[in-house]
């Protein structure tokens, strides 16, 4: 039955009806209709700037819609009152969590509704026993005293959803809820998802990855540049259907062709010991070269880019550009042997939300806009803005702040600022994670087109599918060490992926190629 239908409708926890809404003239959503049901678990996929958040924050109350109205269990929800849409039932755990780091987690819990004795005092003993019976049914035993800043991100997110279902939500509204907790908690949040669609909660979420709509949802529903282009059980959809729904195009051409690479070596990485007593690594790479480092979280594929950008320091061993040796332990000596590095943390090390596209762009070469220590604004912005428009940038403009794009358009200011001078390695960490179906394949071709230029690329990923077709080779990695390399024959068969995951994962010890050196 279709989400709209009246019997549909009127057993509905939450309808919005015809939602629009702009911003700066913008059209955001453009007559979104939606409704939920309890006990029902609905995926919201769509790519970056289709409007998910946005809708997510006019159900939830935040944003008011220029027309169209939210309507919870048949009361209509006056749309820009947060509070009137908790009252009715209904919260949101954002990406960026709202817990308070310094207090503790039954603070966090009772904030704004504290229990106090008859005469006003507050009642601490009795909100760590309450605590204790809301975390109980969620399987966390932890303190209720403990401070909230000292958990993991993933439990804290879990509190989070504690705390609203303790208030009686029921309706749960979770933005990118798996996108800043670790591998081993995601588990547990679906574990929850899965108790509270048995006690009728009605969900929406919004995710990128498909393990995840398959793991949590009944259904999907697909926005693309603010219209609903797909609303269909989970069952009824593959894969494919899905992310072709949200870019509109086959997906075909999702990972572009990647040429010869040269045979000039542009980067020797040799003996480099990046942990105690860990084995030395040894490789390199040839201009026009995508070498993949694959490998489980925690085998050293950040630690070693780090290592070679000089942002750690390496045990011993060296690393050379063109022939001629770098300075360890030296980012500016990197950047000035043309070695740039993408970090994998965007938000946390590769960019400055709160500055704008033109100032985020100029960080690493300022100097080189710079005289008598002057900007030359008008150099400046002709630059980057030559590079961005190369890039296919979507924003506003060069003024544009970083914290308002969409993730994808974020990463191609980080990509951006490096090409304003010349590159000879491209250190890429993680160089899609957070980016939605339509940006990656921006992303990729971006990635393939400055490897034809000449530049040697060397990418970290956990995306297997990048790995096996971006790369000309694939080095893996365990225990802070190379355990394997795998050439492109290698890489385009059958059991490549298998093969990768015995190496990460030590249930095989080598593969035939001998990886000791591959200087040639």
């Amino acid at each position: 039955m279709h989400p709209n239908d009246a019997t549909l409708v009127s057993t509905a926890m939450i309808e919005c009806h015809g939602i629009r809404m702009s911003f700066g003239g913008i059209p955001v959503l453009k007559g979104f209709s939606l409704a939920l049901e309890p006990g029902t678990v609905t995926a919201l996929a769509g790519e970056n700037g289709a409007g998910k958040s946005t809708l997510m924050k006019i159900a939830s109350g935040q944003y008011k819609p220029d027309e169209g109205r939210v309507e919870v269990r048949g009361e209509q929800l006056h749309s820009g009152d947060i509070q009137a849409a908790h009252r009715l039932g209904v919260a949101i755990v954002p990406q960026e969590l709202a817990s308070i780091p310094e207090m503790t987690v039954y603070e966090n819990l009772f904030v704004g509704r504290e229990l106090r004795s008859p005469i006003g005092l507050l009642n601490r003993r009795a909100m760590i026993r309450k605590a204790k019976e809301f975390l109980k049914p969620f399987g966390l035993d932890i303190d209720p005293a403990l401070r909230m800043g000292s958990l993991p991100v993933g439990i804290r997110q879990i509190i989070e959803i504690v705390k609203a279902t303790s208030r009686g939500a029921r309706v749960l509204l979770l933005d990118e809820p798996t996108s800043a907790i670790a591998e081993q908690e995601v588990e547990r949040l679906y574990s929850v998802v899965r108790s509270l669609r048995d006690q009728g909660v009605a969900m929406l979420f919004t995710t990128h990855k498909m393990e995840e709509i398959r793991a949590m949802a009944d259904r999907v529903i697909v926005l693309r540049d603010g219209n609903l282009v797909e609303d269909k059980p989970l069952r009824e959809l593959s894969d494919d259907d899905i992310i072709e729904a949200m870019i509109g195009r086959e997906l075909e051409d999702m990972f572009p062709d990647i040429g010869t690479a040269g045979e000039e070596t542009a980067l020797s990485v040799n003996n480099l010991v990046i942990g105690s007593g860990t084995p030395p690594i040894s490789f390199s790479v040839r201009r026009g070269e995508i070498l993949g480092l694959a490998g489980l979280v925690g085998a050293g594929r950040t630690e070693l880019l780090e290592s070679i950008f000089g942002m750690r320091q390496a045990s011993s061993g060296s690393v050379k550009v063109g022939g001629k040796t770098v300075a360890s332990g030296n980012p500016a000596a990197a950047i000035a042997a043309k070695i740039a590095l993408v970090p994998e943390d965007r938000k946390g090390a590769g960019a400055v939300l709160s500055m704008s596209v033109l100032d985020n762009a100029s960080l690493p070469r300022i100097g080189s806009f710079s005289s008598a220590g002057w900007i030359n604004n008008k150099k400046r912005s002709g630059s980057i803005g030559e590079i961005m428009t190369s890039l296919n940038l979507k924003s506003r403009g060069l003024g544009q702040s970083m914290e308002t794009l969409s993730g994808g358009n974020q990463q191609k200011v980080v990509f951006g600022r490096w090409l304003t001078g010349p590159v000879d390695v491209l250190l890429l960490d993680e160089p899609t994670r957070g980016v939605d179906v339509g940006a990656r394949s921006e992303i990729y071709r971006i990635i393939v087109d400055l490897a034809e230029q000449g530049m040697a690329v060397v990418m970290a990923s956990s995306d297997m599918p990048e790995i096996l077709s971006l790369s000309h080779r694939a080095l893996v990695m365990r225990g802070l060490a190379v355990a394997g390399e795998l050439d492109k024959a290698e890489l385009l068969e059958p059991s490549a992926q298998e093969k990768i995951f015995r190496l990460a994962s030590g249930l095989e010890a080598s593969t035939k190629k001998d990886i000791e050196n591959n200087d040639k």
